[in-house]
């Protein structure tokens, strides 16, 4: 007794140095460590600034008990300490989930983010490493929400859709800076590699209105490989080579500098080594592309002021059509595709924290890129040189724990300037049109938190287009937290982008259907609706994480792609009638065993537009799709096996035409068709090496091609493609990492 009663005599004489002596770090939710986040004694009034690794040290002779821990862009959030520590580590989440802090282990793989105010798919790193992730374009291979398709059997192009809708409707992200937008989206999957991604935010749905107001139906946000990460390698390599002639080199670099310096140099290429016609329909069943990309990128961590700059370039040629080795190659005048492109950008983003405590700070951020593509489609041209400017001006402070405001500033810039001839006619000349935009614009966005219980962020911004003039953009989220096993979200919003019609689908010239648009740009106005609940629930000494959803996107104006009045003809007219997207989507995750994760998921998808006076289902949208993923590492963490299968519902073709002999020219519906993929990884001490296949249950689409034989005819079409071209295609792939001593 005398022991005990001593014990605890000690324990609350020296219990301010139990607690005198923690280290940790500070990340946040993908598990990247932050640099310049502020921590300290909830007693204190001075604390520490974490390191450009994101480490801290905390040192206090008082009884203290709880840590503040604070960053710019995130919520600050208190954290119990029972006992001293040096491997504390502080997970925050961004400013607008506000979330409190927990500590938790780092996750992998794909989850979703059970805290955020929004509903966000979160993709890691080690995601990515489950499958060939060249680029972004096969990034989403296990994902149940975003579908990758080719937009047509020819150029390459490939399009994403997310609740059902083309991925011009999402806003696509790099580091949270509007990007690859216009000009750029029909190849802009293929410009991001994928060993140069550190994460992926899918989030869906209406979104905040900070980055600005094109997300009609959600934002795709891509992090890249950061100097100032802890676990930045000295020097990384990945190789890789498939069954189809593609070869691939990566290679990335990371430099500590004195003063809070570093930099990180990224490298890639690829290269199609051969025109592959598995299908012998005379056309090459994937482009050869060759492409040179290259990154270069600075951080400054400073106590109170913290900047990122960085340059990229890139240059890609894309050949395709006609193979010299096809059976119905013409001879001495082959049908060609021929698509090169120059792309530089350049971003800088500036913050500068005047109150810890408050994390209120100012943020500049400033990005620009200059976009050039010429493209030969037969003897039609398109030529297109995009310039854009963006800027963005945020300040953001918590007035208390409960209410935080967020407001800013932005103007975007894009110049236009193409060439073009829509015929298969070289005695028709070329035309030439250049245009403009600038939209000024500013936000003010206001978050109540009720005891992490219930959150509420409500926001609007207002903008100015020189082309549409002013218009304003309203949107609110609501999740209610009533324990820590469920969550129910609720959103709401309006968005609007202009859509540049011959820009974004020139790939359509790739056939011979006549493109006719009543006008270069259209403004499109949708709003989306959505509510999602998630769950945890504790079965056989496990989690069970449930998912579901349902949106609705209902536009008010839209440039309608219509390939149904005509069957020889694509028409860019304004809508006319109703259009609509309707999404229920069910996802469950289950670790089955030690080292074996499971993940299934079904969504049925609604989606219908006005076609000449018929309100008709989207062509080319398939109604449903089932996915199921597994996932299993050995104990030791030595040999990784991946396999993905999913089932792609049928859906509808544009209307078909009646042949001479009376037949169709195309189903008027295609089936419902699966794909399996698989990897098997084996990891080293400083890399690994991993073996996998692509479309294992070789489904090919029958005749991708309307019309191969004759691509000079009326009838030539390759853009009535709705499943894969290639049969299975088998691939290899090194990667080696030299860490940080």
């Amino acid at each position: 007794m005398r022991k005990e009663l001593l014990s605890t005599l000690l324990l609350s004489v020296f219990s301010g140095y139990l607690y005198a002596q923690v280290q940790g770090t500070v990340r946040n939710v993908q598990g990247e460590p932050l640099p310049g986040a502020y921590v300290r004694w909830q007693e204190d009034k001075v604390g520490v600034v974490t390191d450009g690794t994101g480490r801290f040290h905390l040192d206090s002779r008082g009884n203290n008990k709880y840590i503040i821990a604070s960053c710019i862009g995130f919520g600050k959030d208190t954290i119990a300490v029972s006992a001293p520590t040096d491997s504390l580590v502080i997970i925050l989440r961004d400013m607008k989930e506000l979330s409190e802090a927990t500590v938790v282990a780092k996750r992998t793989g794909t989850y979703k983010s059970f805290s955020s105010i929004e509903n966000v798919d979160m993709v890691t790193s080690a995601e990515l490493c489950r499958a060939a992730c060249c680029n972004l374009g096969e990034a989403f291979v296990a994902n149940p929400s975003v579908d990758v398709s080719y937009s047509d059997a020819a150029t390459g192009a490939r399009q994403i859709r997310l609740l059902g809708l083309s991925g011009t409707y999402v806003q696509m992200l790099t580091e949270n800076i509007p990007n690859f937008r216009v000009a750029a989206s029909p190849y802009g999957l293929g410009y991001v590699p994928g060993p140069w991604m550190q994460s992926i935010q899918v989030s869906k749905g209406i979104s905040s209105v900070k980055n600005g107001y094109e997300a009609l139906t959600g934002q795709i946000n891509v992090e890249y490989k950061k100097p100032q990460q802890s676990d930045a390698d000295l020097l990384a390599v990945n190789l890789f080579g498939d069954s189809g002639g593609k070869i691939e080199a990566n290679a990335d670099a990371t430099f500590k500098m004195p003063h809070q310096w570093s930099s990180t140099l990224l490298a890639h290429y690829e290269k199609e080594t051969r025109m592959h016609d598995g299908n012998g329909d005379g056309f090459a069943d994937v482009p050869q592309v060759e492409q040179f990309n290259a990154m270069n990128r600075w951080a400054y961590i400073g106590e109170h002021y913290v900047s990122q700059a960085g340059v990229k370039a890139l240059r890609e040629q894309r050949n395709s059509g006609q193979t010299d080795h096809g059976n119905h190659a013409a001879q001495g005048n082959p049908y060609k595709i021929s698509i090169g492109t120059d792309r530089y950008e350049a971003f800088a983003k500036n913050a500068y924290i005047f109150n810890h405590e408050h994390n209120s700070n100012v943020a500049l951020i400033l990005s620009g890129s200059w976009h050039r593509q010429d493209a030969e489609y037969g003897l039609r041209l398109y030529d297109v040189k995009q310039s854009n400017a963006y800027a963005s001006l945020l300040f953001e402070t918590e007035l208390t724990k409960m209410h935080s405001l967020s407001t800013g500033l932005s103007f975007n810039y894009d110049g236009f300037s193409r060439r073009f001839r829509l015929e298969h006619d070289k005695s028709l000349p070329l035309r030439h049109t250049d245009s403009h935009e600038t939209v000024p614009g500013a936000y003010a966005q206001y978050t109540y938190n009720l005891n992490d219980k219930l959150l509420f962020m409500g926001g609007v911004r207002a903008d100015h287009s020189n082309l549409f003039g002013l218009f304003v953009t309203p949107r609110a989220h609501i999740k209610f937290t009533p324990s820590v096993y469920m969550n129910f979200r609720l959103s709401a919003g309006k968005g609007y982008r202009a859509s540049h019609v011959l820009d974004e689908n020139n790939y359509l010239l790739s056939g011979s259907r006549k493109i006719v648009a009543e006008v270069d740009v259209m403004r499109e106005e949708a709003w989306n609706y959505g509510v999602s609940a998630a769950f945890k629930i504790p079965l056989a000494g496990k989690m069970l994480n449930l998912n579901l959803e349902y949106y609705y996107t209902d536009f008010l104006k839209q440039a309608v792609a219509d390939m149904d009045s005509d069957p020889h003809a694509v028409i860019f007219a304004p809508l006319s009638g109703r259009s609509y997207s309707s999404v229920v989507q069910a996802e469950a995750s289950y670790p089955v065993f030690s080292g074996f994760t499971a993940t299934v998921a079904y969504r049925f998808t609604d989606a219908r537009t006005t076609y000449g006076g018929r309100l008709l289902e989207k062509p080319l949208t398939s109604r449903y799709k089932a996915l199921l993923t597994a996932s299993y590492k050995t104990p030791l963490e030595i040999w990784q096996f991946d396999a993905t299968l999913q089932l792609n519902g049928g859906g509808r073709m544009p209307e078909p035409y009646r042949l001479t002999d009376g037949s169709f020219s195309w189903s008027h519906r295609y089936p419902a068709f699966p794909q399996l993929s698989a990897q098997i990884t084996r990891y080293f001490r400083r890399g690994s090496i991993y073996i996998g296949g692509e479309n294992l249950t070789n489904f090919k689409q029958k005749n991708p091609i309307i019309a191969a034989a004759d691509p000079w005819g009326d009838r030539f079409d390759p853009t009535m493609l709705y499943g894969p071209v290639h049969g299975i295609k088998a691939y290899v792939g090194v990667r080696f990492n030299l860490e940080r001593k």
